[in-house]
């Protein structure tokens, strides 16, 4: 199993460590449940060094980037961050990611864990036509550290003695800590404000545990995959491999706002543009549980005796102590207060399609 640099950092706060694509992440050091609401009213760290990161360079880099992507990269100021998905030419979903723009040569992709290898080989092949350009896969040699929530800043500022106030919402800027260049984005996976923190792998468990000791007298804690997956819930922020994968379309989900029709073609345009004149047959709706019962992936949606879907992710979310969850289901039932039945093993329980987010931060 691959550790990430920040291992040996883990097991010094007796986390509980699980399997992961292949990685040996921490599921929780504290409960999950005080870990999520550490986040939500203080911050928390979180080793994100799993996630893949790309390089892509050269003279048709910002040609290539807009014609694997949904979204618009033409719109992006240098050091903007964009979310988008990348789709096959079906418009399924292949992964979604973020994309940093350094410049119209250069470009930095973040990819789910689990698609590292997948993307890597698949953007490989669509650059043959856009050479040169360059994809390094820097996964192994940057790692990736989180600090989230409403004290992220301050608690940064503390821990490197400098302002990064001027980093506005997915935004990035590079810093000389120490000698280390690092770069530094105000993006994230919770639904707070926060920031994403690429290191030198050598130098990450030193930045990780400069961070936790300036930070030990305003109670920061580090954050496993656990309470990461009830906050990005919460924000309604999608899973990869749960609330979307290449059966399903952006359209068919939350995210469909991130397809860009009047840009210039890209993998899964016309067909996603079929789909839309056709009308979208299914939709991911978040759902509260108004009997009592945990939802969780996989499990069936009932409307009367009529299977029409299934749960995408489903938990209970201590923010606002109820259980929620998202399903992907027959358009049709798709509206804001319809009534549903969640199979919970051999039992259906009543739960209604609520607004999303669930939570939203003040």
């Amino acid at each position: 199993m691959k550790k990430t640099p920040l291992y040996d950092a883990h097991i010094g706060y007796n986390a509980k460590m699980v399997s992961f694509h292949g990685y040996s992440m921490p599921l929780q050091y504290d409960s999950i449940i005080n870990e999520h609401h550490c986040v939500r009213k203080n911050a928390g760290l979180f080793d994100i060094s799993h996630m893949g990161r790309f390089e892509v360079s050269g003279n048709n880099t910002l040609p290539f980037i807009q014609q694997v992507i949904t979204n618009d990269a033409g719109q992006l100021k240098d050091n903007q961050v964009l979310y988008t998905p990348i789709c096959n030419e079906q418009g399924g979903i292949i992964d979604d990611i973020l994309v940093y723009k350094w410049n119209e040569k250069r470009f930095t992709l973040v990819v789910n864990c689990g698609n590292r290898e997948k993307d890597h080989l698949w953007l490989q092949k669509q650059a043959v036509a856009y050479q040169p350009s360059d994809i390094r896969d820097l996964t192994d040699s940057i790692s990736l550290i989180a600090l989230q929530g409403p004290q992220s800043v301050c608690m940064l500022e503390a821990a490197l003695g400098s302002k990064f106030d001027y980093i506005k919402k997915f935004r990035f800027d590079d810093f000389l800590w120490d000698g280390v260049r690092i770069t530094i984005s105000r993006t994230g996976y919770t639904g707070e404000d926060g920031f994403e923190i690429f290191v030198d792998a050598k130098q990450a468990a030193k930045l990780w545990n400069l961070l936790m000791e300036k930070n030990k007298q305003n109670s920061l804690m580090p954050i496993g995959l656990g309470a990461r997956d009830t906050l990005r819930l919460e924000a309604c922020l999608l899973l990869y491999g749960n609330d979307m994968d290449e059966t399903i379309n952006p359209l068919e989900t939350t995210i469909d706002w991130t397809v860009k029709f009047d840009k210039n073609n890209f993998f899964g345009k016309d067909s996603l543009l079929r789909q839309k004149t056709k009308g979208i047959e299914r939709k991911l709706v978040g759902f509260e549980m108004i009997d009592r019962g945990i939802p969780r992936h996989g499990y069936p949606v009932f409307k009367g005796n009529e299977a029409v879907g299934n749960v995408t992710s489903g938990s209970f979310s201590p923010s606002t102590n109820k259980n929620i969850g998202l399903c992907l289901i027959k358009s049709q039932y798709a509206r804001i207060g319809e009534e549903l039945h969640i199979q919970i093993r051999d039992n259906g329980y009543k739960a209604h399609v609520v607004k999303t987010p669930f939570y939203k931060r003040k």
